[in-house]
């Protein structure tokens, strides 16, 4: 299970930043969901629109949900973050930060749920909230621990949607 303590020349926390960013995250979609359902009651789509919202919403809440359990519980970060060691392998190969990933994934198809034209701005609005709270703090950190290895880490992996590596090597990891 996921520890948050910090060994004897351990360079980074276990959970970082990451609570933070999705609380706030979170709390953006929940504004949204009352401000255009319950306040302003615009946008609102009706049937045939409401199955299909809520199957999209499913999928992705199953999917960010795999995605973050992947991420933060069947791979080795946390053994990778007490050894200070940079983790490329699994799903690490295919997006840099799989358990913001999950949750973003996850909190859009909740925010789909509410069958709302309005809410389809939520994902990106979450996106940018995330990738700018990221780029000023975690990949910093990672820059200045890791250094070449880890710029040449971010040229081949995207940083919040999972998707195919660019360069891969199948044993060890990222080329």
């Amino acid at each position: 299970m996921l520890k948050n303590y910090m060994k004897e020349g351990q360079k980074l926390p276990l959970f970082g930043v990451g609570p933070y960013i999705i609380y706030g995250i979170a709390m953006v979609n929940i504004i949204g969901i009352i401000l255009f359902n319950y306040v302003f009651k615009t946008g609102i789509l009706y049937d045939p629109w409401i199955l299909i919202f809520r199957i999209i919403g499913a999928v992705l809440i199953v999917l960010g949900v795999a995605v973050w359990y992947i991420g933060a519980l069947r791979s080795d970060m946390d053994d990778s973050i007490i050894e200070n060691r940079l983790q490329t392998k699994g799903i690490y190969s295919w997006v840099r930060n799989p358990m913001y990933s999950g949750w973003w994934i996850a909190l859009s198809g909740i925010t789909l749920m509410w069958h709302n034209a309005w809410l389809f701005l939520f994902p990106a609005i979450d996106w940018l909230i995330m990738t700018i709270a990221l780029i000023n703090t975690e990949e910093k950190w990672l820059l200045d621990l890791y250094g070449e290895e880890y710029a040449e880490y971010k040229k081949n992996v995207n940083r919040c949607i999972p998707w195919f590596p660019k360069s891969v090597d199948i044993k060890r990891g990222m080329k």
